[in-house]
């Protein structure tokens, strides 16, 4: 990723116990936790034998899901030729079985890439989060309690892709490099087809470690516009909702953990579906339309939430009102009526 020349900012020092949520969440950009999750049992073991134990000594027989590509694909994980399917399978099986493929593929510069890939640590390794998990007393925690999943494999590359929640990377056995960038580099991306998708949300179709510009003359910009984060085991990487990641896991083998979560009610919707009914009702409209409609939407949606209803009275505001769990629910009545007419 020699392309890309900012280096994601780093912090060091911060407190286990103290994580600063709050700041890292108003700042809106990615950030380096040095050393953060360096006193977890398993960013300690010294070696990847040892780690393979250590995960397999939680593991309680649930078959997971394996992802395994060919050698000749290099650990990237995307489509073939035409991009109506995927270039690798899936398989579920055994974790211990697997964590002994890819030791045994260890020195192997060819060897098969094996990505076991968002796996519930709960509900695949329970007990592991007594002594590896990161302090979660902040208040916005006991509405939104996070996903905690574990990644791990050989040298793989989770290509450029966007998640709809905030993100805590911890990196625990083996490095990691992660390519980031701002929502705004989208189009300048190239996102693949809504389905298939390697693992549920779109990827670039682009190639970032060697740009072909002439087909894709945009990524010059998000190249610009990327970073950096070079993360060793013990380290975390923060990054906000929407921000496009590429993650390469560069030894042979490797294990992350990650939270996902949400700081908005439960009870809001999310915009994915939004985005989804936007192709039905709007991408194909006149050009005149569509611009009556983006001021609409800057009105009623982009703008502050309290703008439309401000000068209505309060009994009036209807829909408009502050949402809450009740609207929520009338309003997903509504629209469910509106969709089965």
């Amino acid at each position: 990723m020699t392309w890309i020349k900012r280096k994601t900012r780093v912090i060091d020092g911060v407190d286990p116990e103290a994580i600063p949520f709050d700041t890292l969440i108003a700042d809106g950009t990615p950030v380096i936790l040095k050393g953060l999750v360096s006193q977890w049992p398993l960013a300690s073991t010294d070696s990847p034998q040892r780690a393979a134990e250590y995960l397999s000594s939680f593991y309680q027989g649930r078959p997971v899901t394996a992802f395994i590509a060919r050698p000749e694909l290099e650990g990237r994980f995307g489509y073939t030729a035409d991009a109506t399917q995927l270039d690798f399978h899936s398989e579920r099986g055994d974790l211990g079985e697997y964590l002994k493929l890819i030791l045994a593929h260890m020195e192997e510069p060819a060897a098969p890439s094996y990505y076991i890939g968002s796996t519930d640590v709960d509900l695949f390794l329970p007990g592991f989060r007594a002594a590896n998990d990161l302090s979660l007393t902040h208040e916005m925690f006991k509405e939104n309690p996070p996903m905690v999943s574990t990644w791990i494999g050989n040298r793989t590359t989770a290509l450029a892709h966007h998640d709809l929640s905030h993100n805590m990377v911890c990196c625990l056995v083996g490095r990691r490099r992660v390519a980031l960038f701002p929502p705004e580099q989208v189009g300048n991306l190239y996102p693949g087809p809504f389905e298939p998708t390697p693992g549920g949300q779109v990827v670039t179709m682009t190639d970032i470690d060697e740009p072909d510009f002439d087909r894709f003359p945009g990524l010059h910009e998000a190249l610009a516009a990327g970073e950096i984060a070079e993360l060793e085991p013990g380290d975390a990487l923060y990054f906000p909702a929407m921000w496009w990641h590429q993650i390469n896991a560069l030894d042979t083998f490797n294990v992350m953990v990650n939270y996902w979560w949400n700081i908005v009610p439960n009870f809001m919707d999310t915009p994915q579906n939004t985005l989804l009914h936007a192709l039905l009702s709007l991408r194909d409209r006149p050009d005149p339309e569509k611009r009556a409609w983006r001021a609409m939407f800057d009105y009623y949606i982009f703008g502050p939430a309290g703008q439309a209803g401000a000068h209505l009275p309060d009994s009036a505001r209807g829909n408009l009102a502050p949402l809450d769990e009740s609207m929520a629910l009338r309003l997903r009545a509504g629209l469910l009526r509106r969709f089965n007419r």
